[in-house]
């Protein structure tokens, strides 16, 4: 199905350099088409810094043709027919028409060159991707009605699903993405196939499982894209953690599981994202990660008491501990992997302040812990509130409130986001007279200790303190130092 772009319902304009790149390749008798996601975005009304062509010409052509428009290029994916461009801000890949397929055993695809942009279309993953604009004629090539399926807000692919994630298994965690991204409904054969064939994902390698676990979490509805992995059985291979949730019922006995609970909160947790000038920038995947994670740690703690309630001690390190080595098998960098365990960790010191109260100690330690994670802590741990009770939900919300609130006032006092000992590590060294070693660590905690428990001193007072710390130390600590 081929019409012109100008009888299509588009609501972006396309960029100058699609135009630019289109006579390019028609002057040089070579075809070239914008495809896949560019196209889809422009039905709904957005433009994409990635632009994707596909062409009958070669890499070796298509450098030919555009060495001396582009801005730059590279051949990182060459031996799968993609060159990539830049110009000005946009990047360009420029595809030869292929076929691909992925040996049962194998991670790396088959590719074979195709010689024509319907056979193109036909491999791709999804009919809503499988839409092209011929350039410079701007004819708009929907063979699969990909237009139809988008307005429906239906995933279908253009082949069969089961040979189309069997060419390439990570589809499936592609069609949980767009369920996130674009708020899609998957087609009952879709659904069908990536439940029948959920192992297959077990081939794909770990960093592009990662990538899209990544989009799926940042979309606009990463609940409806958890929920299909977990019902097909896809979860149980990428994120078993989660899905393990399912069958436990937390300590409060809510009618709700603890899968269910933990969805609620990372929508809760969204929802507290803030614009860019913000605190915490919407998507944060850190916040949002942690939500989903938060509560796993619980299946391997829950524990039956002899009064009938159910408890799971420990559950927020054991979580955390849980969550890190997810992270670590799924390949992520490890500053990601240390903020997202850190929240997991962190979730549940709050609970308890409303009715104990904390000290102003207490408060700087909370502060101190949760670092430069703070603003997303606070995120977190309102978002973990799920109770339909609504003088408990008021009566966390209050105390929140007022941990914030001391937590500001202590910060206009004491610096609070960045507590360090009154002394420095050389001042620590000359005040004592000892060299560089385990001591001065000690000397230094000391310090951090006092600064926590009772506020700035003057360096004097903290002076004094050390001293008199000093002198109480036992002698082989004295001799360790000289």
């Amino acid at each position: 199905m081929e019409r012109l772009l100008q009888d299509s319902p588009l609501t972006a304009p396309l960029p100058a350099v699609v135009n630019e790149l289109g006579q390019l390749f028609a002057d040089a008798n070579s075809e070239l088409s914008l495809v896949g996601g560019p196209v889809r975005d422009l039905f709904l009304g957005r433009t994409s810094p990635d632009l994707d062509f596909t062409t009958d010409a070669d890499p070796d052509r298509t450098i030919a043709i555009t060495r001396k428009w582009a801005d730059g290029f590279w051949e990182i994916g060459r031996e799968f027919g993609t060159i990539g461009l830049r110009k000005g801000s946009f990047t360009i890949e420029v595809t030869t028409y292929r076929a691909e397929a992925y040996d049962p055993s194998s991670r790396k695809p088959v590719v074979a060159f195709g010689d024509s942009l319907e056979d193109d279309l036909f491999r791709r993953d999804f009919t809503i991707n499988a839409m092209a604009l011929r350039l410079p004629s701007m004819e708009l090539v929907d063979p699969y009605g990909g237009v139809k399926d988008l307005h429906a807000g239906v995933l279908r692919t253009p082949g069969t699903p089961s040979s189309s994630f069997s060419d390439d298994p990570l589809r499936m965690m592609r069609a949980a993405r767009f369920a996130s991204q674009l708020g899609v409904e998957v087609a009952p054969e879709v659904r069908e196939a990536m439940t029948a064939m959920a192992e297959r994902i077990t081939i794909i390698s770990a960093e592009r499982v990662r990538d899209e676990l990544t989009k799926l979490i940042n979309g606009s509805q990463p609940r409806r894209g958890i929920d299909l992995m977990v019902e097909t059985g896809l979860a149980d291979h990428v994120l078993p953690e989660v899905p393990a949730l399912c069958l436990e019922t937390d300590e409060h006995h809510r009618h709700k599981d603890v899968y269910q609970h933990s969805l609620t909160v990372l929508e809760q947790a969204c929802e507290l994202e803030t614009d860019d000038d913000g605190a915490v920038p919407a998507p944060d995947f850190v916040l949002r990660f942690a939500a989903l994670m938060h509560d796993v740690g619980k299946p391997g703690t829950r524990k039956f008491e002899p009064s009938g309630a159910v408890s799971f001690r420990h559950h927020d390190v054991v979580g955390a501990k849980l969550t890190a080595k997810r992270m670590k098998a799924l390949r992520f960098d490890n500053d990601t992997i240390k903020a997202v365990a850190r929240l997991v960790e962190l979730h549940m010191r709050f609970y308890g302040y409303g009715e104990a109260g904390w000290t102003d100690s207490a408060v700087r330690r909370y502060v101190n812990d949760a670092g430069p994670l703070l603003e997303r802590l606070h995120r977190l741990t309102r978002s973990d509130v799920t109770t339909r009770n609504r003088r408990k939900a008021e009566r966390l919300a209050f105390a929140y409130d007022d941990l914030e609130s001391r937590i500001s006032a202590l910060a206009e006092q004491e610096e609070l986001a960045s507590i360090r000992p009154d002394l420095d590590g050389e001042r620590i060294m000359a005040l004592l007279g000892i060299k560089p070693g385990p001591v001065v660590g000690r000397a230094y905690r000391y310090l951090l200790e006092e600064r926590m428990e009772h506020g700035p001193h003057t360096p004097e007072e903290a002076e004094t303190k050390l001293r008199t710390w000093w002198s109480e130390q036992p002698e082989s600590a004295e001799g360790d130092a000289s």
